[in-house]
């Protein structure tokens, strides 16, 4: 077995022990969603709030095993395999921390939920940029529009961009730590402008490409 395969079951074996341990100390009701205040805007019998995200993390992990071997284009994804590998732990890694951090505020801990989560965030971004400038051509990892699939050429361009675009992002969130108030839009901001921005950059990429050929 891999060694990421390894780490990944560690993780999500030693979550569901987290929650075999502390099950009999949780309310019958526990915290399980915060607004962009930070304030708990929903809550899960103890039971799903215990176990759901282990679950959750054991259908990713499934997933994320399947991909590579029903990917059209699999031999590309071979290519940057152990990039896609690291960001699996880093995903796995990321739902345990938030796992962790509902739990300590079930406890009593006192603590902003928003400054806690925004530098796992910041991480996660940061290496998706490093995942993305990495990938080839496929149908499921990286950023996958009409234009990209359709052309090496365009895919690497735009996953280029893309790549500074996403380690800009990770550094805007940390930005956004020294303006609690306003952190959700430190988050969603970037999301929605680079988004937009790198779609419409693929078609353009795309429709130069074509002139260039005709």
């Amino acid at each position: 077995m891999k060694k990421a395969n390894i780490v990944i079951l560690l993780i999500i074996g030693l979550s569901f022990l987290i929650g075999l341990y502390f099950y009999p100390q949780m309310p019958e009701k526990m915290a399980s969603h915060w607004d962009e205040k930070g304030e708990v805007n929903g809550y899960m019998t103890k039971f799903w709030a215990l176990f759901f995200m282990p679950l959750m993390s054991l259908g990713l992990f499934l997933l994320f095993l399947i991909i590579p071997k029903i990917d059209p284009l699999k031999e590309n994804i071979g290519k940057f395999r152990k990039y896609f590998d690291n960001f699996i732990i880093l995903i796995i890694g990321f739902l345990f921390y938030i796992y962790l951090l509902t739990i300590f505020w079930s406890l009593g801990w006192q603590f902003s939920m928003n400054l806690f989560l925004m530098p796992a965030f910041a991480l996660l971004f940061y290496y998706a940029g490093v995942l993305i400038e990495k990938t080839k051509r496929n149908w499921f990892i990286g950023i996958r529009t009409p234009w990209t699939l359709s052309s090496d050429a365009v895919w690497q361009k735009t996953h280029q961009l893309g790549s500074k675009l996403f380690k800009l992002a990770a550094l805007i969130i940390l930005i956004g730590l020294f303006f609690e108030d306003y952190l959700f839009y430190f988050v969603l901001v970037p999301i929605l402008l680079f988004t937009v921005y790198i779609t419409v950059y693929s078609y353009f990429e795309y429709q130069r490409e074509q002139k260039k050929i005709s």
